[in-house]
């Protein structure tokens, strides 16, 4: 059976190796088989490949962290999922693989109709957008969210969330290209990341409270957030996109507005209750057409060096580890 390993921590465009494994047992009771469909490359693959991230696997490990799979046999005892059933598979699971053993406790039949690339990719983003809008402040609907990297997948699912909830949205972006396209995907307002754009805002928002900051980039961009906020909100940070460890700026708006600031990890113990329900959330915006994140391109398994540098380079990319038979 086909799979990427990791037998070393280290570069990501390095270390990877295309490998064959021994095929998965027979499944036991209580367990299901599956083939994986699609395997999202993600930013956290890359971390855990350097081993930089609080998951660190035994190694050597089967890489990927979420996945789409179909189920292929059932083990005694397993009722809630059947024969042909789309199936998400555990965080940190090891999804760059073409079967996987599951325990079937956990697991649900996602939307059969749904397009099954979008739904290899409910398992981290939509759930950390989900999580950062419900623990930290006690929303309500009219209240408004910002967010930087409104384009990524964090960013697009919570656009969707927020709209979904009742909330309304302020969405910053790089590029100006991006501000129709996000509008388009409901977004409230979008602007371009840059000086003047709390401004700019403030005018949009008028009497509305800004009371929760998404940070998916870090530096000085979190500086920048906090300049859109209300007095009480909060701030959470869930990504460094940017690449930096430090947030130049004036953060005395954290006591003069009285901002709390947090920073978001989806595996946190405290946090896992709320994902069965935020998955089949997530699920169902998927089907209904409202839950999209564009997809740059596909690879397929053995092309994982190239998924990789995409990645590394820009762009959603996913493994197509059933290489397109018949899915």
């Amino acid at each position: 059976m086909r799979a990427v390993h990791l037998p070393a921590f280290g570069d990501p465009s390095v270390v990877p190796a295309y490998v064959e494994i021994p095929e998965p047992a027979a499944p036991a009771v209580g367990q299901v088989l599956i083939e994986v469909l699609y395997a999202p490359v993600n930013h956290n693959d890359l971390l855990v490949m350097g081993g930089k991230f609080p998951y660190h696997p035994e190694l050597p490990a089967v890489l990927g962290n979420e996945a789409v799979g179909r189920v292929i046999a059932l083990g005694a005892g397993v009722h809630h999922v059947k024969l042909g059933d789309l199936v998400t598979p555990p965080l940190y699971s090891g999804t760059w693989r073409e079967r996987m053993l599951l325990e079937a406790e956990g697991l649900f039949a996602l939307p059969p109709d749904a397009d099954p690339q979008q739904l290899s990719m409910i398992r981290i983003n939509p759930l950390t957008a989900g999580l950062m809008l419900s623990e930290y402040v006690d929303l309500q609907a009219g209240d408004w969210i910002v967010q930087n990297a409104a384009n990524s997948g964090v960013g697009r699912a919570a656009i969707a969330l927020a709209k979904a909830r009742g909330l309304r949205s302020i969405n910053l972006v790089r590029r100006a290209e991006l501000v129709q396209e996000l509008q388009a995907a409901g977004g409230d307002i979008v602007l371009v990341d840059e000086p003047g754009a709390a401004a700019k805002a403030a005018a949009l928002v008028g009497d509305g409270k800004v009371r929760l900051a998404l940070d998916g980039v870090s530096g000085a961009a979190t500086a920048r957030l906090l300049e859109f906020l209300s007095p009480g909100a909060a701030i959470v940070g869930y990504a460094n996109m940017g690449g930096h460890k430090t947030a130049p700026g004036d953060l005395m708006q954290l006591m003069y507005k009285s901002v709390s600031s947090y920073f978001f990890y989806q595996n946190r113990p405290q946090f896992r209750a709320r994902v069965p329900a935020l998955l089949r959330e997530a699920a169902r915006m998927v089907a209904a057409g409202r839950l999209h994140t564009p997809v740059a391109r596909t690879y397929r398994l053995s092309e994982v060096a190239e998924a990789i540098a995409h990645t590394l380079a820009g762009g959603k990319v996913l493994l197509d580890v059933a290489e397109r038979r018949g899915y």
